[in-house]
């Protein structure tokens, strides 16, 4: 999904395979949020700097990350970074792209009361399936929520190529989709979700999860390379 901008109009597009469709407008067909929530949108990035980013736990940029020819890239392990701003109810969308055996993940509503964000925050698996030893696994695998629900296969582009991650977030209910398709949805806090995490790692921190709000973040601390950009996000009621 390539975002330019149409001077003579002052419209900023969106294009994939030669279709264009206006920027803030969805064409996710079923999709409430696409026909309830029009317009709204922040941008997270203006491809030139990282100023509605840090580092978690500190105001500074971890210096793994950089940007170059208008994308947030990172070339080997760092520290993860988190937006400056908290988000509740919400959807995300950006462009992503791996090197070969890259592994990353996107957190939402994380919060900086423990050690590493993904002791609270849910993730969104940012991976190399064909490569990475997590892609073995549906529920590790790319578009996942990481060891709780599994995304069907066949609907990522391999590394080196560019895939769009949407995350809806409402009240307790969320929604992973990728490249236009929806993955999965879960309800937070639901019976099943609870029996899900107590059956996880992520039974060890008893607020993973509970956070009506917090930090959207992007993981650093694996090695490879990351790619991020037209990163955008728009609040819902």
């Amino acid at each position: 999904m390539n975002l330019r901008t149409c001077a003579t109009l002052g419209v900023i597009a969106l294009s994939s395979g030669g279709a264009t469709t206006a920027y803030g407008q969805n064409d996710y067909s079923s999709d409430p949020y696409a026909s309830t929530t029009q317009g709204g949108w922040q941008s997270l990035f203006d491809g030139k700097t990282m100023d509605h980013w840090r580092g978690y736990k500190t105001d500074s940029v971890p210096s793994g990350w950089k940007v170059v020819d208008g994308i947030i890239t990172k070339e080997t392990s760092t520290g993860d970074i988190v937006t400056r701003e908290q988000f509740g109810n919400f959807e995300l969308e950006l462009d992503w792209k791996l090197g070969v055996g890259g592994n990353a993940g996107i957190f939402y509503r994380g919060t900086e009361e423990y050690d590493h964000i993904y002791w609270s925050a849910p993730e969104y698996q940012l991976l190399d399936d064909a490569t990475a030893p997590d892609g073995h696994n549906r529920l590790t695998s790319a578009g996942a929520a990481y060891a709780l629900y599994p995304p069907p296969e066949g609907v990522l582009h391999p590394a080196g190529e560019w895939n769009t991650a949407r995350i809806v977030v409402r009240g307790n209910h969320v929604e992973h989709w990728m490249n236009g398709q929806k993955l999965l949805e879960y309800e937070l806090g639901s019976p099943d979700w609870t029996a899900k995490v107590q059956a996880s790692k992520f039974k060890d921190w008893p607020n993973y999860g509970k956070a009506p709000r917090g930090y959207i973040a992007i993981q650093g601390d694996h090695d490879g390379t990351l790619s991020l950009r037209n990163i955008r996000i728009r609040e819902l009621r």
